[in-house]
């Protein structure tokens, strides 16, 4: 065995897989690959073979790279596997042996700094502007790119964002919350993030604002930059404990995944983990809060609509039944179940652009479940998954008949709020 992977890989964990097959059916790059490899049981298999010598470490790159991370596969799991340790093991263990450092780093200029984030939202509003937007169209500029980012380019919503300022930091309500208003979600959907500030506080919610928070490390991590990660945890724990808030609120599924596992990612920090620990328990997506009061949903909305959850909402953040119970709450609706809606629609962070082809298979596959309800609106709670169901309509050429909407774009017009 080498030491060196042992002390490294989730070796011991993965003697909890007993091979049974239960995770297949629910393992969107198996269902679309067709390949054990491509199964969880399969990735795990080849962690472990790594491990006792029996196979390479480029032997396990394929597998990895390709798996979504999805975590469904936990879910379902009936031995209590924790395949997403394995999986971030495997991939952090890769990149050290790759030594590939640009990516995160430009990754890191992007995400961790504001005035990056800012200068990303003008861009955009720049992009969606008449003159642009004709000439775009016109010249035809978008041909020139590769095709995966041509083709998300060619989707990217309008950007509005409003002017905000950070709410009296002391208790004046029952009820008091701290938003997390995440760094890609507010350039690209920050309309999203104003609406569910409004809704809260049209339901005597006191919203907190904070600017010292920070990228919430979920593509870093996901890219296994644990490093990079564990300091963006610290500088978000630190930001947001200052302030006496009943729970930390957002509306990113993915953010919010990355960080209620802020406990788990820093539980060998002697100095942060009971911090990181009392953190966690205040996180909440904005969907619970939303369950939990009584909402008024007071205009009607007459669509067919069906949901497609997040993968880290409910697979990591354990909230499967809310979003759906308030969707069924909104007068005039008429909600469609979506065939297969637990499978990754294949965004999952940045994959879409790194596994081009092989998230287009998943989303295709998606797109034929939601050919079978015939929604008039696609409902999500994830800008990843929001930007992907645009992009499944698109290739469909169903612009014109599917809208897609996130829940709290949709609760917003039932509450009469704009």
């Amino acid at each position: 065995m080498t030491i060196n992977l042992i002390d490294k890989l989730e070796y011991d964990a993965t003697f909890d897989c007993v091979q049974c097959g239960f995770c297949l059916p629910s393992c969107p790059t198996y269902l679309t690959m067709k390949e054990e490899k491509h199964s969880p049981r399969g990735r795990i298999n080849l962690v472990k073979y790594a491990v006792e010598g029996k196979a390479e470490l480029k032997d396990l790159e394929e597998a990895i790279d390709l798996c979504l991370g999805c975590r469904q596969c936990e879910t379902v799991c009936p031995t209590n596997v924790q395949y997403g340790d394995i999986y971030e093991s495997a991939v952090e263990v890769l990149r050290e042996n790759r030594n590939k450092k640009l990516d995160t780093q430009l990754m890191s200029i992007f995400l961790e700094r504001n005035y990056m984030l800012d200068a990303m939202y003008k861009g955009l509003k720049l992009y969606h502007s008449p003159l642009i937007s004709t000439i775009i169209s016109k010249t035809k500029a978008l041909d020139v790119l590769p095709e995966r980012l041509g083709k998300m380019a060619s989707i990217l919503p309008p950007v509005k964002k409003e002017k905000t300022n950070i709410q009296n930091p002391f208790r004046t309500k029952k009820t008091t919350v701290g938003f997390f208003r995440g760094c890609m979600m507010d350039a690209f959907f920050s309309n999203i993030n104003d609406l569910a500030i409004k809704i809260l506080e049209a339901h005597d919610i006191q919203v907190v604002e904070i600017k010292q928070q920070t990228c919430c490390g979920a593509l870093q991590h996901h890219a296994g930059e644990m490093e990079k990660s564990k300091k963006l945890a610290k500088l978000n724990i630190e930001a947001l404990e200052k302030y006496d808030v009943d729970y930390y609120v957002n509306a990113i599924g993915g953010c919010g995944a990355s960080l209620i596992e802020y406990d788990h990612l820093l539980r060998n920090d002697e100095e942060w983990k009971d911090r990181a620990e009392v953190f966690v328990n205040k996180v909440r997506d904005i969907s619970v809060i939303l369950d939990d009061i009584e909402l008024n949903l007071d205009v009607p909305i007459h669509t067919r609509a069906t949901y497609q959850p997040s993968c880290h909402l409910q697979n990591v953040q354990h909230v499967f039944n809310e979003p759906e119970k308030i969707i069924q709450q909104i007068k005039g609706l008429e909600y469609k179940i979506l065939p297969e809606k637990d499978i990754c629609c294949g965004s999952a962070g940045i994959y879409n652009i790194v596994n081009y082809e092989a998230s287009m298979e998943i989303l295709n596959r998606k797109m034929t479940h939601v050919a079978k309800v015939e929604p008039q609106l696609i409902i999500t709670s994830n800008p990843g998954c929001h930007l992907q169901m645009l992009l499944g309509v698109k290739n469909e050429g169903l612009e014109e008949k599917i809208k897609v909407k996130h829940i709290v774009e949709v609760v917003a017009e039932a509450c009469g709020i704009k």
